[in-house]
């Protein structure tokens, strides 16, 4: 049971680390201006509504990312079926999403495709992870 929590673990962590360095290349190509007032949130709103479609790509692939590479190295470590850590794993970067959306407003197209692909990246990871446990690879 251990191995399996800290097989959950690691997902999580990995997950956050996909999502973190994603976003941040994101920065480095749409950098955030240095006077923008990241606790006003009318200001991130605002800036939010002028960004250009790139941004937001990047930020729904290391939400995708994230998600593939949680699900996997969960499956990978731990011994329970893939089924639970796929569950746990992209109901935790559901969760982050939804509260993303709901803190900072995103166009429409962002919010239905971030979400989707949480779900698809989850649904990969699983048909991978279980791929591997049927063949002992």
């Amino acid at each position: 049971m251990g191995k399996n929590i800290a097989a959950g673990i690691a997902g999580v962590v990995v997950a956050g680390v996909l999502v973190m360095l994603i976003e941040k290349l994101g920065h480095t190509v749409y950098p955030v201006p240095p006077e923008l007032d990241l606790t006003d949130l009318n200001v991130m709103r605002s800036y939010i509504a002028g960004l250009p479609a790139g941004a937001f790509l990047f930020v729904a692939l290391g939400w995708f990312a994230g998600t593939l590479g949680g699900v996997l190295t969960a499956c990978r470590i731990g011994s329970a079926k893939p089924m639970i850590f796929t569950m746990v794993i992209c109901g935790l970067m559901l969760l982050g999403a939804a509260y993303n959306l709901t803190v900072i407003p995103h166009p429409l197209w962002f919010s239905i495709t971030g979400i989707a692909g949480i779900v698809v990246a989850a649904w990969i990871g699983l048909t991978l992870a279980s791929k591997d446990k049927t063949t002992g690879t």
